[in-house]
Formats: structure tokens, C-alpha cells, sequence
């Protein structure tokens, strides 16, 4: 009897065992799509976490999608060449980049009215919200500048010029803020505060930078290098790269979600490339997840743990994209 007794208890802690791996390796699928109306372009979308809110650019509009119902419950109109929206529940404001008209649009999260327009440098494409310096920070791809905005007063505190075309920036939290310049392959470190640039570390082998993310708890950050198709790993400390991993082509967003340990790019030839950190010098792909053709800008809700993506049918005539009429869909993606 104690020998069965025993030879059970093994069992159950194998099979345990097997059960928490297949658990924590579980992959990432496509579990549905959101349809929104309208046939215009697109770019980066984010999360306001406490309203479960999905905010969308959308041409000249920002498309707001409320996650519990999964439909469209309003619009902020008229942010001609949106790029990006920064939102900042403790204020109650949301910051749209919009690209066109060299400005952010300054909105009550709440109500979702216009409350400022503000002037920034020219093209102001990915936009950040960082807490330590209480400030939003855009990110100007015409003009090589990064313009500081004071989240509670609205008003522009300084530009900072960089050495080439800014796009997707992560903060750490402690007053510093990265930023990839894409033309230059280069990763700029700058001080929040005073607007002075630290360092600027280059990406090599990693071309074209585009998405940005970052492992606050290691200190390491993820360039979507989308002209060489890599990931780029590189430590925040000093710059050096620690690794690269081969992603899909035409990707414009990276994410990292610390609880699964996963680097995730959206590629716009229609697949997602997940990383599996095994540490912070140790990297794997592990899953290559089809999605949808032009499915290249990506954000996480923490709060559900799903993750959404923007896509429609594109082509191009005589040298502009069109879009199908009804083909614009947000892709929920998820474990």
C-alpha cells in the first residue's frame, strides 16, 4: 500500500508538472475580429486601462471602442493624419498626435471633447506620456525634434533636436526616456527633465528601427528593426546589444508583456513574431502567429491580457494607398 501511496504521488507531481509547462507555453491565437466602419489609414491605438476604452487613429478621426462591448461608441473628429493617442487618467486628458497639422489635440477622456490645440514640431508621429516628469513628449518625424508639452498646464516646456527622424519612444520610469531614430539605426537616451541627451547607441546589425518596447525589470529594450527584419536587444544601461532575433517583414510595433515573458512585433506581411525571454541575456522565437495583411501597429490591455491589432485591405493607386470599403477590423489576439 505505501508503495502504490508513493507511486501515485509521483504521478500527480509528473502530471502537475506536465500541466503547469503546457500552461505556461501555451501560444498566442487570433480568437476574433472587431469590424469599424470607415476606409481611411491608420496607425497606433492604446488602451485607456481604468475606462476600457480602445482608442484608434483613423485617418482623420480617432475611433474610440469601448472593449466590454466591442463596439465603436464615438469618434474625435478632425485630427487630420493622426498618429498616436497618449491618455492619462489622473488628469483626465488624452493627447492626440496629429501628423498633418503639426499639433496635439488635448481631450477630456470622459466627455472625449477637445479642450486645447497645441503646436509642435513638424509631423508629430509617436507620442509618450511619462509620469516622473508629469510630461507628453512627441515625437516629430519632419522637423528631427521631440517637442515636451506640461501634461497639467498644456504648454510646450522645450524641443529637444535630435540626429534623425524620431519614431516610437518607451520611458523608464526614473526620468529618462528612449527614443529610435530611424534613419539613423540609433537609439537616443535623454534626461525627461532637462531635455539633454545622455547617450545615443547604435543598432547595428538592427535597420530601420520603427516599435520600441522595454523590460523595465532587466533594463533591456526591443527595437523592431524593420529594413533588416529584427529584433534587436540591446541593455539600457550602457547600449551594448545583447541579442537579435529574426522577425516578419514590415513591422511598425513591438510589445513586451513581463508576465509571459514575451517580445511580441506585429509584421505587415500578416504575421506576429513571439520571443520568449528565458533571461535577460536569452532569447528564442517560439511562435510565428498569422494574422492579416497590413497588421503592423500593436498594443496590449494588461487588464484582460488581450492584445489588438488594426488591419485592412490596402493597395496601392498610382502611388496611393486605398482601402477597402468595410475592411478595416481591430484583430483580438490572445492565449
Amino acid at each position: 500500500m505505501k508503495k502504490l501511496t508513493l507511486l501515485f504521488a509521483a504521478v500527480m507531481v509528473f502530471t502537475m508538472h506536465i500541466s503547469f509547462a503546457q500552461g505556461t507555453t501555451r501560444e498566442y491565437k487570433v480568437v476574433k475580429s472587431i469590424a469599424v466602419e470607415g476606409n481611411t489609414g491608420w496607425d497606433y491605438l492604446t488602451v485607456d486601462i481604468p475606462t476600457q476604452r480602445l482608442f484608434i487613429s483613423h485617418g482623420t478621426c480617432v475611433e474610440v471602442l469601448d472593449l466590454k462591448s466591442e463596439k465603436v461608441i464615438a469618434q474625435i473628429p478632425n485630427t487630420t493624419g493622426v498618429h498616436g493617442i497618449a491618455c492619462v487618467p489622473s488628469l483626465n486628458k488624452g493627447f492626440i498626435s496629429a501628423g498633418r497639422l503639426d499639433s496635439v489635440f488635448v481631450f477630456d477622456l470622459k466627455t472625449l471633447k477637445i479642450l486645447e490645440k497645441v503646436a509642435t514640431g513638424k509631423n508629430p508621429d509617436a507620442i509618450l506620456y511619462d509620469a516622473f516628469s508629469n510630461r507628453i513628449f512627441t515625437f516629430n518625424g519632419r522637423s528631427n525634434s521631440i517637442t515636451a508639452i506640461d501634461a497639467k498646464t498644456n504648454a510646450v516646456v522645450g524641443t529637444l533636436p535630435v540626429s534623425g527622424k524620431p519614431e516610437a519612444a518607451v520611458t523608464d520610469g526614473k526620468g529618462k526616456i528612449f527614443c529610435n531614430i530611424e534613419d539613423k539605426s540609433t537609439v537616443v537616451k535623454f534626461d525627461a527633465v532637462s531635455l539633454k541627451i545622455d547617450a545615443e547607441w547604435p543598432l547595428d546589425p538592427g535597420k530601420e528601427p520603427s516599435g520600441l518596447a522595454v523590460d523595465l525589470k532587466n533594463n533591456r529594450l526591443f527595437s523592431a528593426c524593420s529594413d533588416s527584419k529584427q529584433i534587436v536587444v540591446m541593455d539600457a544601461v550602457n547600449g551594448k546589444i545583447i541579442a537579435t532575433l529574426p522577425m516578419g517583414e514590415g513591422c511598425d510595433g513591438v510589445i513586451f508583456i513581463p508576465e509571459d515573458h514575451s517580445i511580441i512585433s506585429a509584421n505587415g506581411e500578416g504575421t506576429l513574431t513571439v520571443v520568449h525571454q528565458n533571461g535577460p541575456d536569452d532569447y528564442k522565437v517560439v511562435q510565428t502567429l498569422a494574422t492579416r495583411k497590413s497588421a503592423r501597429t500593436i498594443t496590449y490591455d494588461e487588464t484582460t491580457k488581450k492584445i489588438y491589432l488594426p488591419s485592412a485591405e490596402a493597395s496601392v493607386e498610382n502611388g496611393k494607398r486605398k482601402i477597402a470599403p468595410g475592411s478595416f477590423k481591430i484583430l483580438v489576439v490572445s492565449k
